[in-house]
């Protein structure tokens, strides 16, 4: 059995968010498909995620075992503890919405999710996968704007410090641009979110 952490990065409604309707379909496939995983939901913005304040920061110098529940690194622990990792945010401002970063500043961890050796920082998420889910208004796969696109290739990077280096990506593109059936082209990338299900 998997656990699986369901991380959800946007203010919208499940129905308002052309992001979770495909992440929402991605989810409802592969609880289908395996039945015996736990899946974990933990939507950012209904968890009040903050940035790191002084105090905060001071407790990613020393993590003794018996502060797994404490406000500040129960979320690396709940991320360490997880095998695999579904990520669904929009894609804002050419990155990720600021709450993901916050987030990841509370999972990057030293001594539960990394640790630094005599060759240089070793990610302990290992053996685990990802996939991201994300939306953009405009088309930044490829061509000159694909040089912009730093949300997923953000991700990717402080994914791949961590450990985690097996990841998907399922990205609906175009969905503001005038002329383009945004319907259709979210339509398309839920049934890519179900297939790539299966294989999760």
């Amino acid at each position: 059995m998997s656990k699986v952490l369901y991380i959800k990065a946007n203010p919208k409604s499940d129905e308002d968010s052309r992001t979770f309707r495909i992440s929402e379909a991605f989810i409802e496939k592969y609880r289908e498909l395996h039945p015996d995983d736990e899946i974990i939901t933990l939507d950012l913005y209904k968890e009040g995620v903050d940035f790191l304040s002084i105090e905060s920061v001071s407790k990613h110098k020393i993590v003794p075992a018996e502060d797994r529940n404490d406000p500040v690194l129960k979320y690396a622990y709940q991320f360490l503890e997880a095998d695999k990792y579904v990520f669904a945010e929009p894609f804002w401002n050419l990155g990720i919405p600021a709450i993901l970063k916050a987030y990841i500043d509370y999972i990057t961890v030293t001594g539960v999710t990394f640790v630094y050796t005599a060759e240089g920082p070793k990610g302990l998420c290992v053996n685990k996968k990802a996939v991201n889910i994300t939306s953009r208004g405009g088309g930044y796969s490829e061509g000159y704007a694909a040089a912009y696109e730093m949300g997923d290739r953000y991700l990717r990077t402080i994914l791949g410090f961590l450990g985690i280096c097996n990841i998907q990506t399922i990205a609906a593109e175009m969905l503001d641009v005038i002329g383009v059936d945004a319907e259709a082209v979210v339509a398309d990338t839920i049934e890519q979110a179900k297939t790539a299900a299966a294989s999760f």
